[in-house]
């Protein structure tokens, strides 16, 4: 399974428009690949323009927090990828709780997790 998580500098998972790298997640061999986050730093149209690059990536899932997604970068990547919600901060949390956050994965996401 591939997972997508998008991070700052310092490995905290963020929302799409304010992390500057997409990691990409392998959780059969734990590699981690670091990609640029073409939303980064976009107040209008950054989440989207992010979660386009993700898309293209094609990962099984992503790792979403509350505020993470918007309306539109939701509604684009539903049905195309499963939702691992999380309370973990920052991303070495999250591999080394991998097992566990997988278990957690959705189709759908609730309405306070991505609402603006």
């Amino acid at each position: 399974m591939k997972i997508a998580a998008v991070v700052d500098e310092e490995n905290y998972v963020t929302p799409l428009e304010y992390g500057n790298s997409i990691m990409i997640i392998d959780d059969e061999t734990k590699q981690i690949k670091e990609y640029e986050n073409p939303g980064f730093g976009s107040p209008y149209g950054g989440k989207e323009r992010c979660m386009q690059g993700i898309l293209s990536l094609k990962p099984d899932a992503i790792v979403v927090k509350e505020g993470v997604l918007c309306p539109g970068s939701y509604h684009m990547s539903l049905g195309k990828m499963k939702y691992i919600p999380t309370d973990g901060e920052k991303l070495e949390d999250i591999v080394k709780n991998l097992d566990k956050e997988k278990e957690k994965a959705v189709e759908e996401l609730d309405f306070y997790m991505f609402r603006e």
